[in-house]
């Protein structure tokens, strides 16, 4: 026996097999994503619907701003001509109309802003108080959210009237004070003051609720380590809270501008359906227009550019929003 017959021979591999041809295998078991119409198959329900709910009206509205629309042509007695321009050209020529336009923007101005900043401070309280006060407070804030308009607008009316109102009652208590019979919608400044306090009402727990919600995702490590850097309570919210709730706030902000510049139940209800001069804002001014003077064109018009002004607010929004992803 030889010592070659005695070794073990060596082992050789089984040669690789090469790949079919058309390009490499496919692993098994992974699944191909969709294509990019898939995401348009999912929201064209919502798409759909979107079109057939604010589609027409809006067509609607873009077409009866530049034509001449009154009763007469409601009713079918002469056919609605084309008037180009000329509608846009009468209201933006009207000095009553920058009057409201300059009352719409304060008032929204003036009610956003006390909105956000009774949010947050509500808000910033619920982070520190024990489960069940927070739980009887988010009931609270609920309950108040989702009462009708209506409904919050006729028991603000019973609050502020001038003979049965509770409050000049109990302000009337006060030393030196005697609101007995006094009315609050004699001048526009307050009574625009009672309303906006009542959008204020209706629209803080909404925000409330979503501040509180990205208040959770605040780290608490960040601000453990602002704490220890020497930060007092302000300095820990203005650079370590407020960064991060940016982008809820900016929604917020947003949301809040367009829904209050869209008001009128609020200011229509709480002066029985006839708002005065001083009470108008841009909502009602349109609808005076359009079924009071029954000039449909001319309030066609002005929604049209209540319209225009909200999508600049969009626009800011949209731009903000862009800043903030580029910046994460």
């Amino acid at each position: 026996m030889s010592a070659a017959d005695t070794t073990t021979p060596a082992t050789v591999p089984p040669p690789r097999q090469a790949p079919p041809p058309g390009g490499t295998q496919r692993p098994r078991g992974k699944r191909t994503s969709g294509g990019a119409g898939t995401p348009w198959l999912l929201l064209a329900p919502c798409l759909v619907i979107l079109v057939l709910v604010m589609g027409y009206p809006l067509v609607r509205l873009v077409t009866l701003s530049f034509q001449k629309f009154g009763q007469s042509q409601l009713w079918g007695f002469q056919p609605a001509e084309s008037v180009g321009f000329d509608n846009f050209s009468q209201v933006l020529g009207d000095g009553e109309f920058w009057q409201v336009v300059v009352r719409t923007i304060v008032f929204a101005a003036g009610s956003v802003i006390f909105t956000m900043v009774l949010g947050m401070l509500v808000a910033l309280l619920l982070q520190r108080v024990s489960g069940w006060v927070k739980t009887l407070i988010n009931i609270a804030l609920v309950a108040s959210w989702g009462m009708p308009v209506i409904v919050a607008t006729t028991v603000f009316k019973w609050l502020f009237d001038a003979d049965y109102g509770i409050l000049n009652a109990l302000l009337s208590r006060l030393p030196g004070v005697d609101l007995i019979g006094h009315n609050w919608f004699a001048s526009g400044p307050q009574g625009l003051a009672v309303i906006m306090l009542l959008v204020v009402w209706g629209a803080v727990p909404f925000v409330v609720i979503t501040l509180s919600a990205g208040l959770t995702q605040v780290p608490k490590e960040l601000e453990e380590a602002a704490r220890l850097d020497g930060a007092g309570a302000w300095g820990v919210f203005r650079y370590v809270t407020l960064p991060i709730l940016k982008p809820i706030i900016v929604m917020l902000t947003t949301l809040s501008v367009i829904w209050d510049m869209g008001v009128f139940p609020q200011v229509f209800v709480m002066r029985n359906g006839h708002p005065e001069a001083e009470f108008q804002l841009l909502t009602t001014y349109s609808y005076d227009r359009a079924f009071v003077v029954n000039d449909y064109a001319q309030g066609s018009a002005i929604a049209l550019i209540t319209v225009v002004l909200l999508l600049g607010v969009v626009a800011v929004y949209m731009r903000q929003m862009l800043k903030i992803g580029d910046v994460e």
